[in-house]
């Protein structure tokens, strides 16, 4: 086999609210909510978010459990997930105006030159956000 045998598919994430996490990535991300279904049988939805088709582009898949009642644990070992953007600085202010919280404000990286950000989604999650 060879990595043209392979293709990264997406990155799935637990939510507490799917509408509320469809529309924050859909409002502050510009992502495309792809596709979305309910599995009765399983009681849990799926929806599937990004910049493109799914046979051409990675994207990011959104699971809400009926049932759950408490927040999940994100553990030690989850990281981030990363979003290139043209004008962090803009973008940043404008997210804090919208309530959303930065985590580490715009600026290059320790070590580095790269512009990025970190911020938290309805969830609670990290995104990592880099200047392209």
């Amino acid at each position: 086999m060879s990595s043209s045998d392979f293709k990264f598919l997406h990155t799935m994430m637990r939510v507490m609210d799917l509408q509320k996490s469809i529309n924050f990535y859909t409002k502050f991300f510009k992502m495309t909510l792809i596709r979305k279904r309910d599995y009765p049988g399983g009681k849990f939805t799926l929806a599937f978010l990004g910049y493109g088709p799914e046979d051409s582009n990675t994207v990011l898949e959104l699971t809400h459990n009926w049932d759950q009642k408490n927040d999940y644990n994100k553990g030690d070992a989850w990281g981030h997930i990363a979003i290139g953007v043209k004008d962090i600085y803009n973008l940043c202010a404008s997210l804090e105006s919208n309530g959303v919280d930065i985590i580490r404000q715009p600026g290059p990286m320790k070590h580095g030159t790269t512009v990025i950000a970190f911020i938290k989604d309805p969830d609670n999650y990290s995104i990592e956000l880099i200047q392209k």
